[in-house]
């Protein structure tokens, strides 16, 4: 029997789509595999795989380092036989309280501090300091007074009058500096005083001021003002002998001259009628600690808007005596002749001749007429703050 074929066996039929589907599943399997890692080579990786940026990155690519503070500090170099140890000291406190080094600048005989305080000022600086006696205080505080930079005091004088009215360090440098950059700032009065027909003693400068409509020249003081004995005791004290003795060179000094005569003077308060007045000397007081720590005036404060006047005028030894005994024990006795008191907003002071004239212990002219008047709270001054020790001396 011959059988023949006609087409493909239902084997063959059978085969082929079989192997056509495996192909066919082979490809997607590769297609999906290919995919699969090109989407892994452009993902973005996960959060937890990411390294965080440091947190100084958060602040941005324009973050700069804040700046760094730097004092300005106004030296009478005459009162230092090592002032390079003292600026090297200054400079090592301001490298521990992570300030730039300071700016430090000599005074000069033609200009005291007020020209170097205002250079300072065009310099930008946060602090400036006056190391060296009340007269250089006076000076630098005289270019700062209506600004808002601070004044800090540095004690390099005999008397230091303002730092002790303000318990501020007077025998420790660094430590004064260090309150300087550290403390808090407060508001002081400063006093302004006009001399009429002034005359500049010989070999003085001439003083700092700013001219009035009258043309005469008004002169900043912190301290006192004083007109008579006590004018003639800062003028009659050496340099040599403050050096050599301290503050006992000027009670030396007044024990020469306290018999001498009494001026003769008319005072006015606050514009009021001019009362006559036969006085040793005449103080017009801002506060009122002198020198020695004596306080004169117990009443005054730095920064109460008001000038406080003494008229100092015994007769004789016994007079002195009394009036000795009411200071030494800051008794505040009624109005006496040979003790009086006065508080003002402005006073006028006119004599019957010259007489010789001081601001903080410095004589500025000899006058026959001044006035003065208080401008409250013109200063800031860098002063203690609550935790900080007493100071000491």
């Amino acid at each position: 029997m011959v059988t023949y074929a006609v087409g493909p066996s239902l084997d063959s039929f059978t085969g082929v789509p079989n192997t056509l589907m495996l192909l066919a599943v082979m490809g997607l399997f590769g297609a999906l595999l290919v995919v699969a890692v090109l989407l892994g080579l452009n993902s973005r990786p996960g959060r937890h795989a990411r390294t965080r940026p440091h947190r100084n990155a958060f602040g941005g690519r324009d973050q700069v380092t804040p700046r760094r503070k730097r004092a300005a500090i106004i030296v009478n170099p005459t009162k230092f036989e090592d002032l390079a140890a003292v600026v090297t000291t200054v400079g090592e406190v301001a490298a521990t309280l992570g300030w730039d080094p300071p700016l430090v600048v000599e005074t000069t005989q033609t200009d005291p501090g007020a020209g170097q305080a205002r250079s300072a000022l065009d310099e930008g600086v946060d602090l400036v300091c006056s190391l060296g006696g009340d007269g250089t205080v006076r000076m630098v505080a005289s270019a700062l007074a209506g600004t808002s930079t601070p004044l800090g005091l540095l004690p390099g004088g005999t008397g230091n009058l303002l730092a002790r009215n303000l318990e501020l360090p007077v025998t420790d440098i660094a430590e004064a500096f260090r309150v300087a950059c550290t403390g808090r700032n407060r508001a002081v009065d400063v006093g302004y005083l006009t001399l009429q027909d002034a005359s500049a003693p010989g070999g003085y400068p001439a003083p700092e001021g700013s001219t009035t409509p009258e043309g005469s020249a008004e002169h900043a003081f912190l301290v006192m003002a004083g007109i008579g004995l006590d004018a003639t005791i800062m003028s009659e004290t050496t340099e040599a002998a403050k050096a050599r003795m301290g503050w006992p060179a000027y009670a030396a000094t007044g024990l020469r001259n306290f018999l001498g005569p009494r001026l003769k003077a008319h005072i006015s308060i606050d514009d009021g009628a001019p009362t006559p007045v036969q006085a040793h000397t005449v103080l017009i007081g801002n506060c009122g600690r002198i020198t020695g720590g004596i306080n004169l005036i117990p009443d005054a404060r730095v920064d109460d808007g008001i000038l406080d006047v003494v008229v100092i005028a015994p007769k004789g030894l016994a007079g002195w005596l009394n009036v000795s005994a009411q200071v030494l024990t800051q008794h505040r006795s009624a109005r006496t002749q040979r003790l009086q008191r006065h508080t003002a907003t402005r006073v006028t002071v006119t004599t019957e001749k010259p007489q010789a004239v001081q601001l903080d212990g410095d004589i500025v002219g000899e006058s026959s007429a001044l006035s003065a008047r208080i401008e409250p709270k013109a200063l800031l001054v860098r002063v203690a703050t609550m935790g900080d020790p007493p100071p000491a001396g």
